[in-house]
């Protein structure tokens, strides 16, 4: 049986933050790497954690919770294989901005700051490719969020008129 804990470059190949990099920088990456396996209900970080780190789901589910003004633990999302998370402590260096929980057993890709280092420094083009796809991301997200927050204003507003006494 393979070892849960061992990555190979065909693990990578697949996922969408690595697309593009060559199969030499891929088995690097595979060797450097580690695996994280959380279990169901097991909470990976905490909203207001620093970190420099980010994960790659490679198996189960994870589920992203905002806490709300009203402390309100709000699911912002589910990610599953392929998916990543936790990239935001990389990129700006500030505290977690959200909690993100194991919703079944899994098996997490952990990168560090410090090996996004390793590769800058092993072959700074295919760093390059990994910010632009973590930006990628990034960039779909924010579309998405502007769609919902869009749409919550409007149906605020449509409420808003319909209860609105008529004048006079």
């Amino acid at each position: 049986m393979a070892d849960p804990a061992a990555i190979s470059p065909s693990d990578l190949r697949n996922i969408g933050l690595f697309g593009a990099l060559s199969d030499d920088v891929l088995v690097f990456l595979a060797g450097m790497l580690t695996v994280v396996s959380p279990g169901a209900g097991e909470t990976i970080f905490r909203e207001g954690d620093e970190a420099s780190e980010m994960f790659v789901v490679l198996a189960g589910e994870m589920e992203v919770l905002k806490k709300s003004r009203a402390a309100v633990d709000a699911r912002v999302a589910v990610l599953g294989p392929g998916d990543w998370f936790g990239e935001m402590s990389i990129v700006d260096i500030q505290p977690r901005s959200a909690t993100v929980r194991g919703l079944a057993p899994g098996r997490l890709i952990r990168i560090t700051a410090a090996d996004l280092d390793a590769l800058y420094r092993h072959d700074v083009r295919s760093y390059a490719i990994i910010v632009l796809n973590l930006a990628r991301e990034l960039s779909r997200r924010l579309r998405v969020a502007d769609g919902i927050l869009a749409d919550l204003i409007a149906n605020v507003v449509e409420s808003y008129i319909a209860k609105k006494p008529s004048a006079g």
